[in-house]
């Protein structure tokens, strides 16, 4: 199965926003698929769990899959899939999730929180990423620490055997802190600034990334 899997150095760096835009690219060249296999702190609407994050992937990608087959798993507590879970009584598992990102076209998975953020039973984030055989696609919030929050995700990663095929500093607010040439200093990944104010920059340079692929 071929894909990209997204995360990052941690929680509310932008993963899902990035992923918006990488999905919107790749669907000019190719059908794909998204899955948001689990996802935590989803709204509660008559009895209902809207997965928020999943419903913008599912909009961004435009095949009108159920949501449900999107994201499969959804609890409504502000915490861990692992802890939502087994506060549930629920037992979830590694091949619970791998089988819930399964797709027939080229599919972008986002997982939850960071590599080493627990997703499932006794399983974290880059199991799941290993289990799927994956290149990731980093998501990093560009701020003062953002050089230590990279490298430190990229050790992980490395120490995982997960192949890092990109790096998104996501630019929420712009600065002059040059941490993609800092951080460029010590790996050799593709390193990308997402900026709304040069998205045509970012755009040609991304789309030239995903052509490998």
């Amino acid at each position: 199965m071929k894909g990209l899997f997204i995360s990052g150095s941690g929680t509310n760096v932008g993963k899902t926003f990035i992923a918006q835009h990488l999905i919107r690219l790749l669907a000019n060249t190719r059908k794909v698929s998204v899955r948001k296999p689990v996802e935590s702190d989803c709204e509660n609407k008559n009895g209902r769990l809207i997965p928020k994050d999943a419903l913008l992937l599912s909009k961004a990608c435009n095949t009108n899959e159920p949501i449900d087959k999107v994201c499969r798993y959804k609890f409504e507590a502000c915490s861990s899939a692992q802890m939502a879970s087994q506060a549930l009584g629920l037992k979830l598992i590694l091949d619970d999730l791998v089988d819930a990102c399964m797709a027939d076209e080229f599919v972008i998975v986002e997982g939850t929180g960071g590599l080493l953020s627990p997703i499932a039973t006794q399983a974290l984030n880059s199991d799941l990423i290993q289990a799927l055989d994956m290149p990731v696609v980093l998501v990093v919030k560009d701020e003062l620490g953002a050089v230590n929050q990279a490298l430190l995700s990229i050790n992980a990663a490395q120490r995982c055997g997960l192949n890092i095929s990109m790096l998104m500093l996501n630019q929420i607010q712009p600065n002059l802190l040059k941490n993609a040439q800092a951080i460029a200093q010590y790996t050799d990944i593709d390193i990308n600034v997402f900026n709304q104010d040069d998205l045509a920059v970012f755009e040609s340079q991304v789309e030239k990334a995903l052509l490998g692929l």
